[in-house]
């Protein structure tokens, strides 16, 4: 039996690696296991996947950081100071899915006014450059300022995702500390600001933001079904995870 198949016979069926199974259906676990365990599965697979199968360009961080001294006047010397609470940390950012934006952006494919015109004649290699640039800065970390019950309620949902909606782990894709996942293109969340994050994630359930389009409208799937209150308290979780 091939690692594919020993890998599709386990995500098809789940259950027979978790144990004791009678223990957890006593306790209306099961059900939260499987999807974890399936999840997990599909991350790092494809982690596997991308990191075999594909190389990319490498970028310069020194030629980057010469072109992004514009970028510096909305979004800090340091990458990580936005003049305005909804325009992103770009610091520590991982260099693929930077990449991938900004190619989005330069080619109007994700549509952002406050970026017109900033990426014009730009080729794809300076792209690779700034993305190295900024993938070279440290993060700076920031800190959650919901209550406690509110931060473990974000948390769980992040670990494990809410099985009674089919919203799944964030963990699956972007890791238990948020750094994502560099080869896969996954992109690093901890730290992010709360405006920015509650805007993403809301252009997402609305179907407004479809960057997700290569992984399969993802991130739209993840969440469709998150009201106001959970991705505003996802969003504070997650600006204090590190």
């Amino acid at each position: 039996m091939t690692i594919i198949s020993v890998f599709c016979s386990i995500l098809l069926d789940p259950e027979r690696i978790i144990a004791p199974k009678k223990f957890l259906v006593h306790l209306g676990l099961l059900d939260i296991r499987v999807m974890v365990v399936r999840c997990t599965l599909v991350y790092y697979f494809l982690s596997l996947f991308f990191f075999c199968s594909f190389s990319h360009a490498s970028g310069n961080a020194e030629r980057g950081k010469a072109q992004a001294l514009v970028c510096a006047a909305c979004h800090g010397q340091d990458g990580a100071s936005g003049i305005a609470p909804t325009y992103p940390n770009l610091a520590g950012q991982n260099e693929k899915y930077l990449f991938n934006q900004l190619q989005m952006i330069a080619s109007g494919e994700r549509a952002l006014v406050e970026m017109t015109g900033q990426l014009m004649g730009k080729t794809e290699q300076d792209l690779w450059d700034l993305a190295a640039y900024y993938a070279s800065l440290p993060q700076k970390p920031g800190i959650s300022k919901g209550v406690d019950a509110e931060i473990d309620k974000a948390a769980s949902i992040y670990r494990g995702g809410i099985a009674r909606k089919g919203v799944a782990a964030c963990t699956a894709c972007h890791s238990p500390t948020g750094q994502g996942n560099s080869q896969a293109g996954y992109p690093s969340i901890a730290g992010q600001s709360v405006d920015y994050t509650i805007a993403q994630l809301t252009a997402y359930r609305e179907n407004l933001r479809k960057t997700d389009e290569s992984f399969g409208g993802m991130m739209r799937g993840v969440a469709e079904t998150l009201t106001d209150t959970e991705i505003a308290m996802l969003a504070d979780y997650l600006r204090g995870l590190h």
